[in-house]
């Protein structure tokens, strides 16, 4: 009987789906395989791995997320989420109350306090937002079906195996953000495993409940990015011609231009300031509702790019800090 041209196309539209879904399949337990023969090189046995990819469950709430994040909004949308007086006001009574332990850190790690304190607040708003996500359905989802960045999110799902295990984690009530980061100041399991210190004096490294250890963290990772204590962050620039500059705006890549190649006539510092034009640098634009604004990221710029890899973010992160270095100065 011949099958009407609809009914083959529904037909055939249906094969597809389950070779497509078939193959889908295929790649992933390929991946779970390799998983394995990684996590038992790491001194894991077969069965631990096997039982810990047993407990993991697909979230598709964590792909929605990570397909929209906030990053993606222009400037003048984004700042706003994070440059507020309720987000000040919290940033300097954490500040406050910990002051001791933030001079502590910003000695011991040469990093300048108010960056340690707006890290903190930008992240989880002194830890009154954490994340609701399980920390290990969320790894499992992004390193087994979320294709772009599976490989990085895979590496971290296996650092986590690891982590649970050194700090003694409880894995059931382990949440996080979508993207695996927990604790005060959102560390993913490598950065927990690499960057977190004992600030605190017990014999343990939380960044979950400890803020000495939250504080003493972030200062540690910012210290071994390469932050310069008293040194500029990023300078505003005056843009006097309607052509692009010369220079390409940053888009996340290692630091090749020196300030002297972006830099001209027609791009200046919007205030005077003896600067080494021959240090590393970097143009970063902000999108405004009527123009864009450009601003000159030096080297402590692109150490908190080391945190989040966003210009926005990490423009948010130096505003919040003067803020909150104006303010408690100020008192």
């Amino acid at each position: 009987m011949k099958l009407s041209t609809r009914l083959f196309s529904s037909v055939a539209l249906i094969v597809a789906a389950h070779i497509g879904t078939a193959s889908a399949n295929t790649d992933v337990d390929a991946l779970k395989k390799q998983f394995i023969a990684d996590q038992i090189k790491q001194g894991f046995s077969q069965q631990e791995v096997e039982a810990f990819l047993n407990q993991s469950t697909y979230t598709q709430e964590v792909i929605d997320a990570i397909t929209k994040p906030w990053e993606a909004k222009p400037w003048h949308q984004y700042y706003p989420i994070f440059l507020t007086e309720k987000r000040l006001a919290k940033g300097l009574e954490f500040w406050h109350e910990n002051a001791d332990t933030i001079t502590k850190a910003a000695d011991k790690f040469n990093v300048d306090p108010q960056i340690i304190v707006a890290i903190i607040g930008i992240e989880t708003f002194y830890g009154g937002y954490m994340g609701n996500y399980r920390v290990q359905d969320a790894l499992y989802t992004l390193g087994f079906y979320y294709a772009p960045r599976a490989t990085f999110f895979r590496s971290e799902y296996g650092n986590l195996m690891s982590l649970i295990k050194e700090e003694q984690l409880d894995n059931d009530t382990l949440k996080g953000s979508y993207a695996g980061a927990m604790g005060y100041g959102q560390f993913i399991p490598s950065s927990y495993r690499h960057y977190s210190v004992d600030f605190s004096g017990d014999g343990r490294r939380d960044l979950l409940t400890s803020k000495a250890d939250a504080i003493g963290s972030v200062a540690n990772y910012f210290h071994q990015h390469g932050w310069k204590r008293n040194e500029p962050v990023v300078l505003a620039l005056s843009n006097k011609s309607d052509k692009a500059p010369k220079a390409k705006v940053w888009t996340n890549e290692r630091l090749h231009y020196k300030a002297s190649d972006i830099l001209s006539p027609n791009l200046s510092l919007a205030s005077a300031k003896d600067i080494d034009v021959s240090q590393k640098a970097m143009l970063v634009k902000l999108e405004q509702p009527n123009a864009d604004e450009y601003w000159l990221g030096l080297n402590n710029f692109y150490v908190i790019t080391r945190y989040n890899r966003s210009p926005l973010y990490a423009m948010a992160v130096y505003q919040f800090s003067e803020q909150l270095k104006a303010q408690y100065n100020a008192k």
